[in-house]
């Protein structure tokens, strides 16, 4: 994160890191604003990454019995009414329509008509929907459990917003599980924490701690909300997905029963977990540089692209007959579960080679009469800028070890920089200090994860985190039983917990 060396993108991360972040999504060409306040329009190669991940993940789903389904983006008010704590929690994030049609006003423009006899919500989340139709579809044990997932979009009224993280609309998927029995769903809930997890370190390359939230960070209406939470080069925290454990709240808001096996009548057991686009911003974040995104091999909307050279003396027919043939050669190879991935840009223009490395392509391929008359191609690689020759008739084999060394890399890094920025602390003066400290000319050496005792009091949370705008972002489910004084009022503590400012 140096200062020093010309970059693609301006300011860089140590100068600016927020707008840092918005020039890299502007400049990858990935995403933009719309003329609708806080919602984005994604592009094709930010959509075409979003595609990956969601192919990835609904096969995951899918190995654990999980079938997809689509419900109403509108939510009658009443639904989000029966569970007080769910209605309490999405209250001041609901976009609502009231009317249904449009008329001509008097000055021409046209304004609402056709009052609504019930407001219908515009989806913050789908429990209480779900759950009507789930009410519905349960009758017996033997409908049992109902493993429903809904790939969609969502509405929460943000006001301040930024692409991918936190729009007012973003796209997302939604999983919803009834279950005979507390011990299934609770069951169901770690199982798809961990697909969350093997996901995001195995495809995105993001480290993660997986763990719980406090009382007041768990989703409403949650008995348990697991999470996995990520450091973000600024060293704040992003939780990157969720799993929720219902216990019988929604089942009895939305009268989910069933006859058991011995004849008695009872609530199901209910969970919901989801993941959305957010996890493009936490990729970008985690391993973007001052030239722009790096694009994780294994969801790269491509794997490589080959960028023909045309001096002035040579045949550019002759060249391009030579990319296309390296980039067939390339496309019956397989990486990640799927064929190669592999652009061609042959436009002969200044800037081209920049394009590719903002949008963070793993691996250009240069080739002109001189890689010809070797029959090769010089590879340059977007994680370490290392750049070699290789043969073609070696090719193949190449590829695929850089993109696993690159997907390796960016792991390890990651990893690296989370445990540099990772302390453990037991007074109160160290982690006021850690998380404000200015007095140092090492300003990267503060702030990141602390791992600190808490006694498990709300009033300690919520005094920490209007003091220093830090919050508990999980119990860490590997936590050791260790006992501690709490980090703010010194009483007694049995774990240690992760805090950070987040976002």
């Amino acid at each position: 994160m140096g200062k020093n060396k010309k970059t693609a993108i301006t300011p860089t991360r140590m100068e600016d890191y927020p707008e840092w972040y918005q020039q890299v999504v502007k400049a990858s060409d990935m995403a933009e604003n719309s003329p609708v306040r806080g919602c984005m329009v994604i592009k094709p190669w930010g959509y075409a990454l979003w595609e990956r991940m969601v192919a990835v993940l609904d096969a995951m789903f899918k190995e654990t019995g999980v079938k997809n389904a689509y419900f109403p983006l509108f939510i009658p008010l009443s639904f989000l009414e029966k569970e007080a704590e769910h209605v309490e929690g999405f209250a001041k994030e609901c976009a609502v329509v009231t009317h249904h049609r449009l008329e001509a006003g008097p000055d021409g423009r046209l304004v609402p008509a056709g009052r609504l006899n019930e407001p219908l919500i515009v989806r913050p989340t789908s429990e209480t929907i779900i759950g009507d139709a789930f009410s519905k579809w349960v009758t017996s044990y033997r409908d049992l459990p109902l493993l429903i997932n809904q790939w969609a979009n969502v509405v929460r009224w943000e006001m301040r917003t930024r692409t991918f993280l936190r729009t007012s609309e973003f796209l997302w998927q939604e999983g919803h599980t009834a279950h005979a029995s507390e011990a299934e769903a609770l069951e169901r809930t770690r199982i798809m924490l961990d697909i969350y997890a093997d996901f995001v370190e195995n495809w995105l390359a993001m480290p993660v701690i997986r763990g719980v939230k406090t009382p007041s960070e768990r989703f409403p209406g949650a008995v348990e909300t697991f999470c996995i939470e990520a450091m973000m080069q600024d060293r704040k925290a992003l939780q990157a997905g969720t799993s929720h454990f219902l216990g019988q709240n929604f089942a009895k808001a939305s009268d989910i029963r069933f006859q058991g096996a011995d004849g008695a009548d009872t609530h199901a057991w209910t969970t919901s977990w989801g993941a959305s686009t957010r996890m493009i911003g936490g990729m970008i974040m985690t391993h973007g540089d001052d030239d722009g995104v790096i694009m994780p091999p294994k969801v790269a909307p491509a794997h490589v692209v080959l960028l023909p050279v045309f001096p002035k003396d040579a045949d550019p027919d002759a060249i391009l007959a030579y990319t296309r043939e390296t980039g067939d050669r390339l496309r019956r190879e397989s990486y990640g579960n799927r064929p190669l991935s592999v652009e061609i840009d042959s436009r002969d223009m200044a800037g081209r080679n920049w394009e590719w490395i903002k949008k963070g392509v793993p691996i250009r391929l240069e080739m002109g009469p001189r890689d010809m008359a070797e029959d090769g191609v010089f590879l340059f690689r977007r994680d370490t800028g290392e750049r070699f020759s290789v043969k073609r008739e070696n090719l193949g084999q190449v590829i695929r070890d850089t993109l696993d060394a690159i997907q390796s890399n960016l792991y390890e890094r990651a990893l690296a920089f989370r445990n540099a920025h990772t302390v453990l602390l037991d007074d109160k003066e160290s982690f006021y200090d850690w998380f404000t400290s200015k007095s140092t000319d090492k300003p990267e050496i503060h702030g990141g994860f602390a791992m600190a005792h808490w006694c498990g009091r709300a009033d300690c949370e919520a005094g920490i985190k209007q003091d220093l705008s830090v919050t508990i972002r999980c119990v860490p489910l590997n936590a050791m039983e260790e006992d501690g004084k709490c980090i703010f009022c010194g009483e007694r503590s049995l774990r240690r917990v992760v805090f950070a400012k987040a976002y």
